[in-house]
């Protein structure tokens, strides 16, 4: 099972969205996660990156 951590524009540790995230929706200009306790998040924003074999994902959060 391939889980991911999820970070806000850049991959540093006080960006850290939701860790164990097993689904991304992108969805009306928002990016939702669901980790594995079905717990979801919403972000303003756009998938920047996704590298599943490191276990990382890179969201670009909107400014409002």
């Amino acid at each position: 099972m391939c889980l991911s951590t999820v970070y806000k524009n850049e991959k540093t540790e006080p960006n850290v969205v939701m860790r164990n995230v097993m689904a991304i929706e992108c969805k009306d200009g928002c990016v939702i996660l669901t980790d594995l306790m079905e717990r979801t998040v919403a972000i303003e924003g756009q998938l920047l990156s996704a590298n599943l074999v490191d276990g990382f994902v890179i969201v670009k959060e909107t400014v409002s």
